[in-house]
């Protein structure tokens, strides 16, 4: 007779598994993953402006603690150079594992377009920090002309200072290939002026634009607040716009993570993305957005009078033209809308534009790029777990067909149409 087999018991089922590599002997069957934070640890940048609020709420409302981060570090960047620079270096080498960051820049600094050696580090997009909440000023020089969305006229007058002076006409944003840079430069091309030919776009850290203006280095510039309304508040210029108005809840700043962090600290960065994610929600509460204000204005975080940033904050813009909107719809969002989900289609448009200005070769495989930075999966575990309402967690990782001040209208479907589309473009030979 045969004997019957012994039922398999815990312990050689372990065994047997730890053998396989952690796989199930039961097909099927999965083993459970381990939930354990790998590290307590991060090191985070952020430059001085509100879009970053959902970092400093983390930080100083105990979110990041919450969810067993007990170690992050949130460290002031000096420029967006300077964050692109600590990325690459890592938190191994002094830098940082991840930023509050321009969106563009992931995929810059991923593809070795901006990184000196042209070195690719891969970076991972985990969140959308905001949408909107960009201004672009205009010095006072040009007062009488109220610039708004319409260039035509201000194209005009900067030609004439041009020919008359001899002197270079110049627009500021912060990083090449960046949202400023790209909001600037759309905004200048839809009126007629070519923003390479025409005038220079120079690049000032967002922290120096208004000293900037103030000693005339600058005709126009594109940053976030509290830089736009502190330059009303020292007479020095006005709001022609805030970016919502070229293209309403356009995205804005990430929220993104080296990749090696990421594969080494999949529940540690999930932790982290759970943190911002909370924060971005308490950021949105009207009831909070005065203290969020005061939260920015600290010393440690942006270290501006709470009177440059409290209006704006709580959607109240006074353009220093007569011009006054309170509860305005175009007022930066950090959860309402989907705002902090990451839309593969919004990483295409600034891909495509990127393309459209000569920052990216136009032969560059989109797809397979924005598969491997942009992390819209980790997000999406993320929501489910924190408990998210299944309307607030997009179906799509499209938004669909985007819609801008001037009539174009950006396909995700067909990026290619919409290039074609504009006049004004550099795009760089394959």
């Amino acid at each position: 007779m045969q004997s019957k087999p012994h039922a398999p018991t815990r312990r050689t089922v372990l065994q047997g598994a730890a053998a396989l590599g952690g796989a199930s002997l039961f097909p099927g069957i999965a083993m459970a993953q381990s939930t354990a934070l790998e590290t307590k640890a991060a090191k985070l940048g952020f430059i001085a402006l509100t879009d970053a609020a959902p970092l400093f709420v983390a930080d100083e409302k105990g979110f990041f603690k919450k969810h067993g981060m007990t170690e992050v570090e949130v460290l002031k960047q000096s420029s967006w150079g300077a964050t692109r620079d600590n990325l690459v270096l890592g938190s191994k080498s002094n830098g940082i594992d991840g930023a509050h960051i321009l969106t563009p820049m992931p995929y810059l600094i991923t593809t070795g377009a901006v990184t000196a050696n042209n070195v690719q580090v891969p970076i991972h997009i985990l969140a959308r920090l905001n949408l909107g909440g960009q201004g672009i000023s205009v010095g006072n020089e040009y007062k009488d002309l109220k610039v708004g969305l319409d260039t035509k006229a201000f194209r005009k007058a900067l030609l004439d200072k041009r020919v008359k002076t001899g002197k270079a006409v110049n627009a500021a944003m912060t990083f090449p290939g960046g949202t400023h840079d790209l909001w600037i430069r759309y905004w200048m091309a839809a009126g007629g002026v070519d923003p390479t030919r025409d005038i220079n776009t120079i690049v000032v850290p967002p922290a120096q634009m208004v000293a900037n203006m103030k000693v005339g280095s600058m005709d126009t510039f594109c940053v976030c607040e509290p830089w736009n309304l502190q330059l009303i508040h020292q007479k020095i210029g006005y709001t022609a716009i805030t970016t919502s108005e070229m293209w309403m809840n356009h995205p804005e700043k990430a929220f993104a993570m080296r990749a090696d962090y990421v594969q080494a600290n999949p529940n540690a960065t999930k932790a982290l993305l759970k943190a911002v994610m909370e924060a971005q929600m308490w950021c949105e509460d009207p009831k909070n957005r005065a203290e969020v204000a005061e939260i920015c204005a600290r010393r440690r975080w942006i270290n501006a009078p709470v009177e440059d940033i409290v209006d704006r904050i709580k959607g109240n813009f006074d353009y220093g033209t007569g011009r006054v909107e309170n509860d305005s719809k175009f007022q930066m969002r950090y959860w309402k809308d989907q705002a902090s989900y990451p839309f593969q289609s919004h990483d295409l448009w600034f891909l495509t534009e990127n393309q459209r200005w000569g920052y990216l070769p136009p032969n560059i495989d989109t797809k397979a790029l924005i598969a491997k930075v942009n992390r819209e999966d980790i997000w999406r575990t993320a929501a489910k777990e924190l408990g998210v309402a299944a309307k607030d967690i997009p179906a799509s990782t499209s938004r669909g067909v985007e819609k801008f001040f001037d009539g174009k209208v950006f396909d995700p479907a067909n990026p290619k149409k919409y290039l074609d589309s504009l006049e004004i473009k550099y795009v760089k030979a394959a």
